[in-house]
């Protein structure tokens, strides 16, 4: 009985002597998608657990699934909120559009845009398996491409870009990006200039520029 409560007691020092850290729900619940969105980027969806989460955070499970019950419905998040990062990356908000272009092509030519493209193999690798996530793919793929078709409406408007459909020519673009990073998982040398170069072509093609107009935009 005695060495019982001793182990007790024991126990209810190593808790209570853990620090507390008690934030406001919406925060933690930030915190949360931070931190699967990062192990999202960096090893997959697939390993994003809720035991993954809490020990990059420094803390429980449970604190975890308070906040999402269902794995599932985090790992959507996550991936939506990866996404949302890499969109502002990609394309700016001000600036003319030319200019706004080089960027969102340089960004994939430079080879920044690898882990995201990693990220978006794995998605629809397992959105054939999960149907919410499959929902999600699409929501962000929508908002990539509303994104670049403003880019390109506003470019055709100015007589910068071709008159072309702006909603086309945004499919043909992105349809290069993903072929481009369907290799990121390759071990071979991606660096070959025909490769490196092929969304820029593209590019260049679809809105009728100058081959090396986007390689030479600063």
């Amino acid at each position: 009985m005695e060495s019982r409560a001793t182990s007790e007691n024991a126990e209810q020092v190593a808790v209570t002597s853990q620090p507390r850290s008690r934030k406001p729900a919406e925060e933690r619940r930030e915190e949360i998608l931070a931190a699967a969105a990062e192990i999202a980027i960096e090893e997959g969806l697939e390993r994003i657990t809720l035991r993954a989460v809490a020990a990059r955070l420094g803390v429980r499970p449970g604190l975890i699934s308070h906040y999402f019950p269902a794995a599932e419905d985090l790992v959507d998040e996550a991936f939506a909120r990866a996404a949302t990062i890499e969109r502002e990356r990609f394309f700016p908000t001000e600036g003319p559009p030319l200019e706004r272009l080089a960027h969102f092509v340089q960004h994939i030519d430079s080879g920044a845009s690898w882990p995201l493209a990693r990220l978006w193999l794995n998605a629809r690798h397992l959105s054939r398996f999960t149907p919410s996530l499959e929902e999600t793919l699409r929501e962000q793929d929508a908002l990539d491409r509303s994104r670049l078709r403003a880019i390109v409406q506003e470019g055709a408007a100015a007589s910068v870009f071709a008159d072309v459909d702006p909603e086309w020519a945004s499919i043909r673009i992105l349809i290069a990006v993903d072929g481009s990073g369907s290799y990121v998982n390759s071990a071979g040398d991606l660096s070959n200039p025909a490769q490196v170069r092929f969304v820029a072509d593209v590019v260049e093609w679809t809105l009728a520029l100058p081959p090396g107009t986007l390689a030479a935009t600063p």
